[in-house]
């Protein structure tokens, strides 16, 4: 006779009910938060979030789950590959000034409609198995601590850089969380595993990580590029080099992402040509054109003011010819005075003739 075995625990049978629904990991976490209160209050004293006010006005709801949820008390988080492409393609691409370089993870769909599909299939499985429960899902769609909550529930810890990093996985993924009112058995967290490299500082354009583990977001291009609404300062302008949407490099530098995985979404792979376009291309798109190609994209959400404010400032930084300057002054009437600001001090750094029109931005 054949050796009975235990029925799984309701703890292991989410994490095999994630595995199945596409996650590549979970991890169970409570919902004590103090710890990265402490410092999230410290980070916002500093003003390093620049003008993303929504991180204050929100309070305490990000550190007290409770708030979000009212008797919250195990928390399950997920971790989802986005990964399109080896980082050698993305490196290949910093380094050509004439093409526009997009943050790896928004090449494709934007992500939160399916991670939270997946979150929601995640939950009904759980009420099937034990009856209603109290849950919700989010993804990055509430005030939330994700990384923090992912490193306490095993998925790995938070780097010096800022960003969750894992083991087997780089950092290269999505989070998103299942908040619960089941008292659950939480994972052992991970250990910090950065040790002595400080690859991601050193090599920052613009200096943005300020110490281990410390970010000013307001030197970050990543922030400037999507969550800054104004102009970009034009001391860093220089540094964005060809980056129109996002930076990778502290994640392309970081030695862990030797075992980054390629996704297998389909969704998340390259849509329009995004990984290949050249800043010409992209300049050329008016609004009509940029709304079609970004639909179902997270780089929609800046705008095509913003989008023609980023292209411009990399291709003051392209190393200019006749063509460059030509399709800027194109646009040198532009409705919006963010694109013509910076639109001027790109023709100034390609030395556009007749550049009579130089503002006090075009430096």
């Amino acid at each position: 006779m054949s050796r009975l075995t235990a029925p799984l625990s309701l703890e292991d049978l989410i994490h095999r009910w994630a595995l199945e629904l596409g996650f590549q990991a979970a991890g169970i976490t409570g919902t004590d938060l103090h710890g990265a209160e402490a410092r999230l209050r410290h980070w916002l004293r500093l003003g390093y979030h620049g003008g993303m006010d929504y991180m204050a006005r929100h309070g305490d709801k990000r550190s007290r789950p409770a708030q979000l949820l009212p008797g919250t008390r195990s928390i399950v988080s997920v971790r989802l590959d986005y990964l399109p492409e080896a980082l050698a393609q993305s490196g290949a691409l910093l380094r050509d000034p004439a093409r526009a370089f997009v943050s790896r993870y928004a090449l494709g769909r934007d992500y939160h409609r399916l991670m939270r599909k997946r979150l929601q299939r995640l939950a009904r499985r759980i009420e099937a198995h034990r009856g209603p429960f109290q849950w919700r899902a989010f993804s990055d769609s509430a005030p939330v601590m994700e990384k923090p909550l992912a490193a306490q529930a095993g998925l790995g810890w938070i780097g010096k850089h800022t960003n969750l990093v894992n083991r087997e996985a780089g950092s290269f993924f999505f989070l998103g969380e299942l908040y619960t009112d089941l008292e659950l058995r939480p994972d052992p967290p991970a250990r910090d595993h950065c040790g002595r490299c400080h690859r991601c500082i050193d090599y920052c354009p613009t200096r943005a990580i300020v110490a281990p583990y410390q970010l000013d977001a307001r030197r970050c291009i990543s922030y400037l590029t999507i969550e800054h609404p104004g102009s970009i300062p034009v001391e860093l302008r220089p540094l964005l080099g060809n980056r129109i949407y996002g930076c990778d490099d502290c994640q392309q530098v970081c030695p862990w992402n030797r075992f980054a995985r390629l996704t297998p979404e389909a969704d998340f792979l390259p849509r329009q040509g995004l990984d290949q376009a050249t800043l010409m291309e992209l300049w050329a798109w008016d609004e009509d054109e940029f709304l079609r190609r970004t639909e179902g994209s997270a780089i929609r959400r800046i705008g095509h003011p913003r989008w023609l404010r980023n292209l411009a400032v990399a291709l003051g930084n392209s190393g200019g010819g006749e063509a460059v300057r030509q399709a800027l002054w194109r646009r040198r009437e532009h409705p919006s005075e963010l694109v013509r600001e910076h639109l001027l001090w790109a023709a100034a750094r390609v030395s556009l003739p007749g550049s009579n029109l130089r503002s006090a931005g075009a430096q």
